[in-house]
């Protein structure tokens, strides 16, 4: 899908920086220093407008969210659904997954969430998946121990192939759902996408693992 440019994105951005944190490599290690107190840490990788991550952040106080999305047309809505809720415990990030390591450090991650991710279905650009091997190692490089990868999608060749992924690399899967909207699964926060692709009649796929310790 071909996304609209949004001209005034740059200064919406640039007038918010409190939310969208520009240059997020200088505050690896200090993100509950930026938050302002020592709660747990959550981030979603690709969190387009941003439905999910403000919804979670309205039902979890207790916890800190950082939303990263790489494009900027995208995260501007993402931004303007912050300002709108006045959350104080979700940030922004307009950064590529590829730099996880640059921005966060060892242990400052509890729980890594993929809602809907790019299925990238030709073989050839299985590197580019957010399931694949090299991110998983770069998840694994910033949670800390036992560490959580929840995901959603409603891709079966995705799911399919994510879980292979996870079991692969040797996470510990704990939770499994091939259809969450008719599962008993409570407190599910759904993405734009999610709304979307339900009101269709099509599956939604739900997965959580865990990294064992070392």
């Amino acid at each position: 899908m071909r996304l609209r440019n949004k001209p005034w994105a740059n200064d919406f951005i640039a007038g918010h920086s409190n939310i969208v944190i520009q240059n997020p490599k200088e505050y690896k290690g200090k993100w509950n220093e930026i938050f302002g107190n020592n709660n747990p840490i959550h981030i979603e990788v690709g969190t387009g407008k941003g439905q999910f991550v403000v919804g979670m952040a309205g039902a979890n106080p207790n916890i800190n969210y950082i939303g990263i999305e790489l494009s900027e047309s995208v995260i501007v809505g993402a931004l303007q659904r912050a300002v709108d809720a006045e959350r104080t415990n979700v940030l922004l990030l307009n950064e590529n997954a590829e730099d996880l390591t640059d921005i966060f450090a060892k242990d400052e991650i509890e729980r890594v969430y993929l809602n809907f991710s790019d299925p990238w279905p030709k073989t050839r650009h299985e590197k580019r998946r957010l399931t694949f091997k090299t991110f998983l190692k770069r998840y694994e490089d910033i949670l800390v121990d036992e560490g959580e990868i929840h995901f959603k999608t409603d891709n079966q060749g995705l799911f399919e192939y994510s879980l292979q992924s996870f079991s692969s690399y040797g996470l510990l899967l704990t939770y499994v759902s091939l259809d969450l909207h008719k599962s008993e699964y409570e407190g599910n926060i759904m993405t734009e996408y999610e709304e979307k692709f339900s009101q269709k009649g099509q599956r939604i796929y739900r997965s959580e693992v865990k990294f064992l310790k070392k």
